[in-house]
């Protein structure tokens, strides 16, 4: 007779899932609940991104646990809480056959759910329910991955046939589509910088949708391109807070009112200090609560842009 595997002699991976299936059995997580994340389980229990990743594939492939964008992996809405069935190799439906496209939408589902930091080769395999070393078959390295990413998440983005034919309108259309698209994929700008650009294709489809905008109004090219640009880091510069937030949330646990409560005290010290009098006083004018909302600043500031160029476009001023 085979002797049972003691829960001392299980993989890593398995006493992770055994420990977050009691908390659920326990009621200390109910349908709906964040799990931890791979990086919090990587620092609970003491063990790599890919175990962590590993555990968390298994537990979605029992129907512990889905994936909800932007929300994380949650307690599924009906969890089973019996033992695991042993599981033997997790075979692919015809329909299913490994692909490009597959290895990528399956990346694109792990950044938007969890951060591309967590993203690796190994958890994309773990994902597909294949083996470590397949996806590289298709994909040279993670770097490569990413890229394949981008461009299809950019490549969401559809463009209308004949622009409208008021610059600052079409350029406008340009920036909400792209904001529109941060917000869905925020991991998107992680990517690249003013100095060290994204160079893939369907990012390029917007930057030829807002020069060509801009294009026939006596601008000398580099204007031009500097009023791209410009627009440009106003999009993705406020969309970078959308990851952040995110990734801190991971990494403390604590939701945005709950570390803006935590550093309460530090706050009223510094106002009471004497040293911040127009701050204070504009808090105090906000019942000493602010609420921030990136969409209503991403629209003022694409307002104001487009006020301050219009004189410039308009006038066809060329100086620099």
């Amino acid at each position: 007779m085979t002797k049972p595997t003691e829960p001392s002699e299980q993989p890593p991976y398995l006493r992770i899932v055994a420990g977050i299936r009691r908390r659920i059995v326990d009621g200390e997580l109910v349908p709906g609940d964040t799990v931890p994340s791979t990086r919090q389980i990587a620092r609970e229990w003491g063990v790599a991104l890919a175990t962590a990743t590993k555990a968390l594939t298994t537990m979605r492939l029992e129907g512990l646990v889905e994936t909800r964008p932007r929300s994380g992996t949650v307690v599924a809405g009906a969890a089973a809480v019996a033992p695991p069935r042993r599981r033997t190799s997790v075979a692919l439906a015809p329909d299913q056959e490994l692909s490009l496209d597959r290895i990528v939408g399956t990346a694109i589902d792990i950044a938007d759910a969890e951060g591309l930091s967590a993203l690796s080769m190994r958890g994309v395999a773990a994902r597909l329910g294949v083996a470590a070393m397949s996806p590289y078959r298709y994909v040279p390295s993670k770097d490569d991955l990413v890229l394949l990413m981008a461009d299809a998440a950019f490549g969401e983005v559809a463009y209308p046939e004949h622009a409208p034919e008021d610059w600052r309108a079409s350029v406008e259309l340009g920036a909400r589509a792209l904001w529109a698209l941060y917000r869905k994929h925020p991991w998107l700008a992680q990517l690249g910088s003013l100095s060290r650009p994204l160079l893939v294709p369907n990012l390029m489809i917007y930057g030829e949708w807002v020069l060509g905008a801009l294009d026939g109004h006596g601008l000398e090219p580099h204007t031009l391109f500097d009023i791209h640009l410009l627009i440009y880091s106003h999009v993705q510069g406020m969309a970078v807070h959308l990851e952040w937030e995110a990734q801190a949330e991971a990494a403390t646990g604590q939701s945005e009112d709950q570390w803006r409560d935590s550093r309460a005290p530090v706050l009223k010290e510094l106002v009471e200090s004497g040293r911040i009098p127009t701050y204070a006083r504009v808090m105090g004018g906000l019942g000493g609560a602010y609420e921030l909302r990136l969409d209503v600043l991403f629209d003022l500031g694409l307002r104001a842009l487009l006020d301050g160029m219009t004189p410039l476009v308009e006038g066809g001023r060329t100086e620099r």
